[in-house]
């Protein structure tokens, strides 16, 4: 089983975006349909979806045009109204500003090899069982020579990828007490301008930090001399660089240790720290040039060792249920992901999309 994948023909960001709605129409206007469900059970009301997206559209204008006209022409091609396609984009955002909590999420690993070897990275990608369908794969050009490709969800403008400036990115959501209902610029279209626009870790952190956010997450860039994890929240932003070994993990708690006091995970999502000490006793596997052997690594099943590999407790609410619907390394040389459907416990090496 792949992913769908779309490649954009559009040079203009509203054409773009309008190319991309109308080519996946049916999955947009499923995928909002699935976020409807979502934010009723975490509490939000209709009405509150709707000035939230209002507001995350008028963030968005003021501080990438550029983005938001792409978001207005997925909205014109899907047949929806912008603001729809806005909350979908600030869906971490609307989730924060109910204070939605649950056990799950992802866990990142990439290690640096040194010697001019290409960085070694993969990572777990979980979200609720009933948006299994979201996923897909897009390539652009958001400038002429400079391609993007990432696994996102049908809408979204971006989240994990790679860019041909020799520059990736892992995404990881946090949670910190700092997280407010004023929403800010969706945390999906920093990934998103990160990808379009810087070549180094640095370039990627100033343009975090030029954001007011609402909302928090980690963005892990990585390129081939350097990594850093960019931990967002509206507190502050911190760029936590790969260690000595040329080793960084990261799972969903804060590292930063000035962010960490406003951390929501320790209460909420306590097994965010058992998955981090998985990836840590494995970074020999994690480190090694096959990335089957990197995502066999990645392989661990609660409740008796850490959920580094979710599956759905059908039992609960669909705003409790977990799963890992991806797994995905980077090859940065290449410019390409390699995608898994599904958790490291159904690896082979016959599973991998390469895009």
């Amino acid at each position: 089983m792949t992913f769908p994948a779309f490649a954009s023909t559009q040079l203009d960001p509203r054409a773009r975006g309008k190319e991309l709605g109308t080519a996946r129409r049916a999955a947009i206007t499923a995928n909002l349909a699935g976020y409807g469900d979502l934010f009723a059970a975490a509490g939000a009301s209709p009405p509150q979806v709707r000035a939230w997206g209002e507001r995350a559209l008028e963030r968005s204008a003021a501080w990438s045009p550029r983005l938001a006209e792409e978001l207005a022409g997925i909205a014109a091609g899907a047949g929806l109204e912008p603001w729809q396609v806005a909350a979908v984009n600030a869906r971490t955002e609307i989730l924060a500003a109910v204070a939605a909590t649950g056990e799950g999420e992802c866990s990142t690993s990439v290690v640096l090899p040194g010697g001019g070897a290409a960085p070694r990275t993969v990572q777990t990608w979980d979200w609720h069982d009933h948006l299994r369908e979201a996923p897909m794969l897009w390539e652009l050009e958001p400038f002429p020579g400079h391609v993007v490709r990432t696994f996102t969800e049908a809408g979204v403008l971006a989240k994990i990828g790679v860019s041909t400036a020799g520059l990736g990115v892992h995404f990881n959501i946090l949670r910190h007490r700092s997280d407010h209902a004023e929403l800010g610029v969706p945390v999906h279209l920093i990934a998103r301008r990160i990808l379009d626009e810087a070549a180094t870790v640095e370039e990627a952190a100033a343009l975090a930090r030029s954001a007011t956010v609402s909302a928090s997450t980690v963005i892990t860039v990585v390129t081939g001399r350097a990594a850093a994890s960019i931990e967002i929240s509206p507190a502050g932003v911190a760029v936590i660089p790969n260690g000595p070994d040329g080793v960084l993990q990261h799972c969903n708690h804060f590292l930063d240790a000035a962010l960490a006091e406003g951390e929501r995970h320790a209460t909420d999502r306590p097994s965010t720290y058992e998955r981090l000490r998985h990836l840590s006793e494995h970074v020999e596997e994690l480190g090694g040039e096959d990335p089957t052997g990197r995502a066999r690594a990645m392989l661990s099943h609660g409740p008796e060792h850490a959920p580094v590999c979710a599956h759905p407790d059908l039992s609960q609410p669909i705003d409790q249920r977990w799963e890992t619907l991806a797994t995905i390394a980077l090859d940065l040389p290449a410019a390409r992901l390699r995608v898994h459907r599904g958790g490291p416990c159904q690896v082979t090496e016959e599973t991998w999309q390469v895009f």
